[in-house]
């Protein structure tokens, strides 16, 4: 019992950021403070704090301490090819697309140093903003293979296009390539997205994504605000295998 306290006390302190006790931004107690109200030391207190750095609801500060962040971050799995539609209906969250644009381009010089297709390819090009409790928060522009996709209906698009693509088109998606960057806001950015004076930065993810075939249908380029966000990932270490492994 004695080796799990950090356990417990990482569950209690962050029950409290979850109810509002500590708010966001606000400083925790000090690891002096905390060792004192829950009685252990300071490296059991470390510990919790851990967990609640891991679990995106702290942030250590050199010097300053534990600051508090947005409880209220949702979960984004950048391992997973999940729909903005199923994330916002698993997570519960006030959401809406809206669609900015819906046209054909054909793939020049510029444009092909973006996507996986040649030059001269032509494309569908959407534009969606995502809200989240009526907040302007993820900019996702899709460049879809036509001669695989079709022309898409404006209200599948403002719905879920993977839901449209695999029970409607019967298109099985498999898997994807993901690049992950933090880049600088771009005019577009604060144009589209509601973005505060301080949102410098936004987190990018841009995927190819594959059917079961293995053709590429979908290039995206998702530009999500920070401060609503916590990207997570599931991954296995994976062992070396020796020559008694293989094919048994």
């Amino acid at each position: 019992m004695i080796q799990n306290k950090y356990y417990e006390i990482y569950l209690r302190l962050k029950q409290k950021i979850m109810d509002g006790v500590y708010e966001e931004a606000e400083l925790l107690p000090s690891e002096n403070k905390l060792a004192k109200e829950y009685e252990v030391s300071r490296e059991t207190i470390r510990k919790a704090l851990d967990y609640l750095s891991q679990d995106g609801l702290i942030q250590k500060k050199q010097g300053k301490g534990s600051i508090v962040l947005d409880p209220q971050l949702f979960n984004f799995p950048i391992s997973g090819l999940t729909s903005f539609k199923e994330l916002s209906e698993a997570q519960q969250m006030n959401a809406q697309t809206l669609l900015l644009s819906n046209q054909q381009v054909t793939v020049d010089e510029k444009l092909q140093k973006k996507v996986p297709w040649p030059i001269g390819s032509d494309l569908i090009v959407t534009e969606r903003i995502r809200k989240i409790d009526n907040q302007r928060v993820i900019f996702d522009t899709d460049y879809l293979d036509p001669k695989i996709t079709g022309e898409i209906p404006k209200e599948r698009l403002e719905d879920s296009l993977y839901d449209y693509l695999e029970n409607d088109l019967h298109l099985p998606i498999a898997f994807a390539n993901k690049e992950i960057s933090v880049e600088n806001v771009t005019e577009k950015d604060r144009t589209h997205l509601d973005l505060r004076d301080e949102d410098n930065h936004l987190v990018v993810i841009r995927s190819a994504v594959y059917l079961e075939d293995a053709r590429n249908f979908q290039f995206s380029e998702s530009r999500h605000r920070v401060d609503r966000f916590r990207f997570i990932d599931f991954s296995r270490r994976k062992h070396t295998l020796n020559e008694h492994d293989v094919f048994r």
